[in-house]
């Protein structure tokens, strides 16, 4: 009978001085169990090495989850800290027009969107101040609009935040730059009692801005402290 290979002295003496070197590598390890498992024979089940490969498998799956934890807790956490950002900027100015102008501009920047489109209801045929002067930000509508331009014609009540992907933006809130709107945030907004509501649009190029899997939270919380500012200056 031949004799059994043998390997090198040298690697051998290697493998006995740093044995922690073969058991962490994870390739070298299979290999060597699945050179166990044929030296045993196909009538031999080895049982611990069918337990280890669970267990193996069961490691990866909540490696991967603990990954994904991970960077769903930093994600949030930086969209908080962007939420809480752009109220501070919302809350900076004095006046109504400085308030309206920076939603264009900052907090805009701040949410990184494209636009910021602010719409309020009118009775009067859209005599509302400020208009003419604030036409990149603010729209006025007929009333029964919000919930029309949220329901997109689904009918239902309106949600406080509806987050969809589009086609292409509606030109009578986006203007000139409805072509280029793939995604939005629709935030209604409840400005008082006697009151109609009003409407707050976030919009995007990035189709994957705002989808109807994300988490409306944060959003709806920026919602709230907007319309209690509005309820300010409306007064």
């Amino acid at each position: 009978m031949t004799d059994p290979a043998r390997i090198e002295d040298s690697l051998r003496e290697t493998i006995i001085a740093q044995p922690d070197m073969v058991l962490e590598d994870t390739e070298l390890m299979r290999a060597l169990v699945a050179a166990n498992e044929r030296a045993l024979g196909t009538n031999i089940v080895d049982l611990r090495g069918i337990a280890m490969e669970r267990l193996e498998t069961r490691l990866d799956r909540l490696e991967e989850t603990h990954r994904s934890v991970i960077a769903a807790a930093y994600e949030n956490l930086a969209g908080t800290n962007q939420i809480h950002r752009a109220i501070l900027r919302m809350l900076d100015p004095v006046e109504f027009e400085a308030f309206l102008r920076d939603l264009g501009g900052e907090v805009a920047d701040i949410l990184r969107v494209d636009c910021v489109k602010l719409v309020l209801e009118s009775r009067d045929g859209g005599e509302v101040p400020a208009v003419r002067r604030l036409g990149e930000v603010l729209t006025v509508a007929e009333p029964g609009f919000v919930d029309d331009y949220i329901a997109a014609g689904r009918g239902g009540p309106a949600r406080p935040v509806t987050l969809r992907q589009l086609g292409e933006g509606d030109s009578r809130i986006y203007g000139e730059l409805a072509d280029w709107i793939r995604s939005e945030a629709s935030l209604r907004l409840d400005l008082g009692e006697g009151r109609l509501p009003g409407l707050l649009i976030l919009g995007a190029e990035d189709p994957h801005q705002f989808t109807p899997q994300h988490g409306t939270d944060l959003l709806g919380f920026f919602a709230g402290v907007f319309e209690r500012s509005m309820r300010r200056w409306l007064a």
